[in-house]
């Protein structure tokens, strides 16, 4: 098996509520992107119940980063989460998984999903992206519509209803 990392992509959160829904939003579009859309229920229970049980601990006057990050290797898609360890690590129901603790007081707690039968990392088809150019020229700003902003915080606070 080839343990060279073929692609990796995180995110940076805060440990709050609505990281759920944000994690939710980035498993899915990652995988999407990458062609595993077979992976794409599985690795998200993974990753919504680490960032939950890091969410769950985390102090809501104060809290930290967590990190959530995909990486393709060899045959696996590796799920990893670096907090601060407040609390226990969540038990995680798979035999390929577990926690570090990394420099800095950090902890990493990851999990390995086997990619589908026959798919190896360097084998999984990557998006091609190109150089986009700006619809906003340099001289004139952006405006931010306040209906969009309102539906998008709406939509990410829904997490906290579940």
């Amino acid at each position: 098996m080839n343990a060279q990392t073929a692609q990796v992509d995180d995110l940076r959160l805060l440990a709050v509520p609505s990281a759920v829904n944000c994690t939710d939003l980035f498993v899915r579009f990652a995988l999407t992107e990458w062609s595993l859309r077979p992976l794409v229920s599985e690795a998200v229970e993974v990753a919504n119940q680490i960032v939950t049980a890091a969410v769950d601990v985390a102090d809501p006057d104060s809290p930290g980063f967590i990190t959530i990050r995909l990486r393709l290797t060899g045959e696996c898609l590796v799920i990893e989460v670096e907090d601060d360890p407040r609390g226990e690590a969540p038990k995680l129901a798979y035999q390929r998984s577990g926690v570090e603790y990394l420099p800095g007081g950090r902890r990493m707690v990851w999990c390995q999903l086997g990619l589908p039968t026959g798919v190896k990392a360097d084998e999984v088809p990557l998006p091609r992206r190109e150089k986009k150019r700006s619809y906003v020229s340099e001289d004139e700003t952006a405006e931010v519509d306040p209906e969009v902003i309102s539906r998008l915080l709406t939509g990410l606070n829904r997490s906290t209803e579940h």
